[in-house]
């Protein structure tokens, strides 16, 4: 490699390392044999719905491998398109049924139905930016309704149009291999043309919107190479117009043709996309086949990416709503461990984001590995996952909270005091600032994310009917207990070592003793009775950070007759 040798103590099993080992070589190769001035990595959706966590995988693997290309000390840029100037495809579940009107129209055409935001593309791109400035992720954007109404890309349609026989002839090697339905429904142009249409304009390169009703819903009837007029009729609203592709912009390349298109005019190094991209027939694999013999580029270094789910649900569809996005899933999530979900698998490893009870082991074993993090000499590939999750070039470090109290113990907490932030603060003995962002993020999961029935709910007043019929054991082990409750209620290894030591004592032991088959027994007894007293069930969150989070009051009044 010319400059900016990967760095020795990187693991080699790191698929980011690899990743971006392929894309500089590739850059090396179409730029003779150095690096370009600027090595660009690019990625691309299409606003068509809510932007879900199996399209951040797009974003994140674009990400992590510029920001292991910039900490070789090479430039590079993270180019992300737009494509809003798609065609609007369906009406999803919960919008107004009248919007089908808008079906064919550029997204940008289509209005928010909230009217919040300018257009309909605008509105699902706002909260992803959001997001993506949380997870510390910086790209320079690129609309490409912008490039296509400005005419950017004229010479490059026309070049297309010109050598459409040529692009006919890779078309149609793979026209009968199965491509991507997602393809399909984006190009249609390609595939099909309207009743009576010549199978040159059938297979036509460029799709215009019509100029009376805005959709792409025409029928291509005559183009004169000379003039470059390209006749069509809607089939929507009847109307007839004439464009001129050398002078008016009122159109787009089918997809198939564009994405090569842009390769060469952005200058693409590296760009992923979903397995199926490069499946056979699908947009890659076409892509591959287009880019030298119309456009004169060459097909960027590729890697595909699995799809992402959420646990309990079916493959995430933007157009059917009600999907997971990446500003939910920070609801609950600190970035770094979102970020973490992604680079420490490899892109086509397909897995599932759970929005359950996996969250308090996700967050286990993120501290854990914080832990071994700070220890230079375990360094390893789990490691370096880490420290990839947690920083960036532009952002820094990303936020993490200054007292790490475990996500299980602040989630408890705030399940038994209804999210209350001072009391949660002052049960673990931190102050709000130093528990942020995690104490929000408990507060949150606990509330808005785990099933009602599923909560701990405290009694309000003390169970008379038990109390009263506590057997001679039973009261002995809370005459133990209320004597020999902490001063300090925040005090969780005291409240630990008295729980599990009543029945110890009960039985002429000390607390420090090991616990013999009776005590087991009698241990589970009465942490079963515990919980009847303080909860009204038979088990609950850990003893001692109940005990802390209701208070030395609170405990004596639901545990006295």
């Amino acid at each position: 490699m010319a400059r900016g040798q990967r760095d020795q103590q990187t693991d080699p099993t790191d698929w980011v390392t690899r990743t971006a080992d392929l894309a500089l070589r590739h850059a090396e190769q179409v730029n003779g044999g150095t690096l370009p001035e600027v090595v660009t990595c690019a990625s691309g959706i299409s606003p068509s719905g809510p932007i879900h966590l199996g399209n951040l995988r797009e974003f994140l693997t674009v990400h992590f491998v510029a920001e292991e290309i910039r900490r070789r000390g090479i430039t590079v840029r993270h180019l992300h398109s737009w494509d809003d100037y798609d065609r609007f495809r369906k009406v999803p579940a919960g919008v107004d049924p009248s919007f089908a009107e808008h079906i064919g129209k550029p997204l940008t055409a289509v209005p928010d139905p909230t009217g919040e935001f300018e257009n309909w593309a605008e509105r699902f791109k706002a909260p992803l930016r959001a997001a993506l400035a949380d997870l510390g992720c910086d790209m320079v954007e690129v609309n490409q309704t912008e490039m296509y109404r400005a005419g950017a890309y004229r010479e490059q349609v026309l070049t297309a149009i010109r050598k459409r026989g040529e692009i006919e002839s890779v078309m149609s090697r793979f026209r009968t291999k199965k491509a991507d339905p997602v393809e399909d429904a984006e190009s249609t142009a390609e595939v099909e043309g309207g009743a009576g249409t010549s199978e040159d304009l059938a297979r036509f390169p460029y799709k215009p919107y019509c100029r009376g009703c805005g959709r792409d819903t025409v029928t291509l009837t005559s183009y004169d190479d000379d003039t470059t007029d390209l006749a069509y009729t809607c089939d929507a609203c009847g109307e007839s117009h004439v464009t001129n592709v050398a002078t008016q912009n009122e159109g787009k390349l089918v997809w198939k043709v564009d994405w090569p298109m842009r390769w060469t005019y952005e200058g693409v190094h590296f760009e992923p996309g979903g397995v199926d991209h490069a499946s056979p027939g699908s947009s890659y694999t076409v892509g591959k086949e287009i880019v030298g013999p119309i456009f004169g580029g060459t097909a960027p270094s590729f890697v595909g990416y699995s799809f992402v789910g959420v646990a309990g649900m079916p493959k995430m569809s933007s157009s059917k709503g009600g999907v997971p996005t990446a500003a939910e899933a920070l609801r609950i999530l600190e970035a770094p461990i979102l970020r973490w979900l992604y680079v420490r698998r490899q892109p086509k490893q397909a897995f599932n984001v759970d929005f359950g009870v996996e969250v308090l082991r996700l967050y286990d074993e993120w501290d854990a590995l914080t832990k071994k993090a700070a220890v230079p000499e375990k360094r390893d590939a789990a490691v370096l996952a880490w420290e990839r999750a947690s920083a960036t070039s532009t952002a820094g470090t990303l936020p993490t909270p200054a007292v790490p109290v475990p996500f299980r113990m602040l989630s408890s907490i705030a399940d038994v005091t209804a999210g209350s932030r001072e009391i949660i603060a002052r049960t673990v003995g931190a102050s709000e600032a130093d528990l942020e962002p995690r104490l929000t993020k408990a507060a949150t999961w606990i509330t808005d994310y785990v099933d009602p029935e599923d909560r701990t709910t405290v009694r309000t007043e003390a169970d008379t009917a038990r109390l009263s019929a506590l057997t001679p054991e039973e009261s002995r082990w809370l005459e133990l207990l209320l004597a020999g409750l902490p001063a300090d209620f925040t005090d969780t290894d005291a409240l630990t070592s008295l729980i599990y030591g009543v029945p110890k004592l009960a039985r002429g032991l000390s607390v420090d003793d090991a616990p013999t088959d009776e005590v087991k027994a009698d241990q589970k007894a009465f942490f079963k009775l515990l919980y009847e007293l303080l909860v009204a069930a038979e088990r609950g969150p850990r003893l001692p950070t109940l005990f802390a989070a209701l208070g030395d009051d609170r405990v004596r009044a639901l545990l006295t007759a």
